[in-house]
């Protein structure tokens, strides 16, 4: 029975860069951090590669966890950090936050790239803007105003 989502995977080529982002600046607590040497079997078959190797961090937010690879080998090939959220793949992650214009003027002043000002969606019931982790990933930061609407958080 599947109770929900448990974490996130993204892969970086920096992953000190990444886990001070997320830890940082967006605030996220590491849970853990850990590798597996290359040759690991077990590894490779759940990867579904070979001879691979890598590092990687827990890290935990709210109710969710995101998990950050540097992969030693295979050679990765580079995301386009300027990548359209319409290609396949990932899209976005979103986090939802509260004060949305405060953490976006904190953000962007830490240097944060975004593609425009937190706007109003559905009758403003949530406001929300999309901007860019170090590698070109998309982040979401959404503010919910509306606690009866069907996609809102209850945090307890």
């Amino acid at each position: 029975m599947i109770r929900g989502i448990h974490h996130t995977a993204i892969s970086t080529p920096n992953l000190e860069r990444s886990k001070a982002f997320y830890r940082d600046l967006l605030g996220f607590k590491v849970v853990g951090e850990y590798e597996w040497p290359r040759g690991t079997k077990v590894m490779d078959r759940l990867t579904h590669l070979r001879d691979s190797c890598a590092r990687y961090v827990m890290l935990r937010t709210g109710n969710a966890l995101l998990e950050i690879f540097q992969f030693e080998t295979p050679t990765p090939i580079a995301l386009d950090p300027h990548r359209a959220v319409s290609d396949h793949g990932l899209t976005h992650l979103a986090l939802d936050v509260t004060d949305i214009d405060s953490e976006y003027r904190r953000l962007s002043a830490s240097g944060m790239r975004f593609n425009c000002p937190p706007q109003d969606l559905e009758g403003g019931a949530m406001r929300c803007t999309y901007g860019y982790d170090p590698d070109g990933n998309v982040i979401e930061l959404q503010e919910m105003f509306d606690q009866d609407h069907p996609e809102a958080l209850h945090w307890d």
